[in-house]
């Protein structure tokens, strides 16, 4: 099938590693040119190189943090020197610590939101002319299962991401008539740094081995396994194409099964 993307131009956040990479991969694979960024050089340099091996295809590589305003206003700047414009963006960023509610601060709050919300807000208003302008865009952003059922001990996550939902629900019906489609991806459990690090902590928590945690998330999915990073990265990339044409203001999980509503 082709997807009708080759030499679109797309920013993958966070995407030196995981779902993020996994992501650029797949885009890289339709002959989008791509802006990869971490806050990690050493594996943001890794995985651009990859990338150009693999794909042959035009990759930019800015270290940053997007919970910063003024990283995102640079990687969008550095996007249009080099490429003209943006077609399109997937919002990204991992996610914040594992808690109970009195276990946060203030401080606290506001790096989770600045993280998982704002860099979402951040990078779409800074985006979006240049998408208004040529009459198309995707945005897609990388969310969890949290927003349709949230997770115990992932508070700052569950309202964050939550937040996300509501925006783009919105954004996508004020800029729908131009083209610019929005959509959410909510991963379930795939085999990633964050789900080791969250089976690690439930592991210290339950007094248990780590390689039973494990075992126990995949016996409780309905599909019998977790999910690989190239099977979300699937989705996002038909999302960002020509043959997605009639859909936004969507919320898809891909999880193998786990969330139990029907909406």
């Amino acid at each position: 099938m082709d997807l009708g993307i080759k030499d679109k131009v797309a920013i993958v956040a966070a995407s030196s590693k995981g779902l993020g990479k996994a992501i650029a991969l797949c885009l890289a694979a339709e002959g989008v040119k791509l802006t990869i960024c971490s806050r990690g050089k050493e594996a943001l340099d890794k995985t651009s190189e990859e990338i150009r091996q693999k794909t042959g295809v035009d990759v930019l590589s800015i270290q940053a943090d997007v919970s910063r305003i003024e990283d995102i206003k640079n990687i969008v700047s550095e996007t249009i020197n080099i490429y003209s414009t943006v077609h399109i963006l997937v919002n990204n960023a991992g996610g914040p610590p594992f808690g109970s509610f009195l276990d946060f601060s203030n401080e606290d709050w506001q790096k989770a939101l600045e993280l998982n919300l704002l860099s979402t807000i951040n990078f779409t208003r800074e985006v979006i002319p240049y998408m208004n302008k040529q009459k198309w865009g995707r945005i897609i952003n990388i969310t969890s299962v949290a927003v349709k059922q949230p997770i115990e001990g992932l508070i700052l996550s569950n309202t964050a991401r939550a937040g996300v939902i509501g925006f783009a629900k919105t954004v996508s019906n004020e800029f729908a008539k131009d083209n610019i489609l929005v959509n959410n991806v909510c991963p379930g459990r795939i085999l990633t740094d964050r789900i080791i690090h969250l089976a690690e902590e439930r592991a210290k928590r339950e007094k248990r081995k780590f390689e039973d945690v494990i075992n126990s998330m995949e016996l409780d999915l309905p599909i019998g396994r977790i999910g690989k990073p190239q099977e979300l990265a699937d989705l996002v990339v038909f999302l960002a194409s020509e043959r997605a044409s009639y859909i936004t203001g969507t919320t898809i999980q891909v999880d193998g099964g786990i969330v139990k509503s029907i909406s």
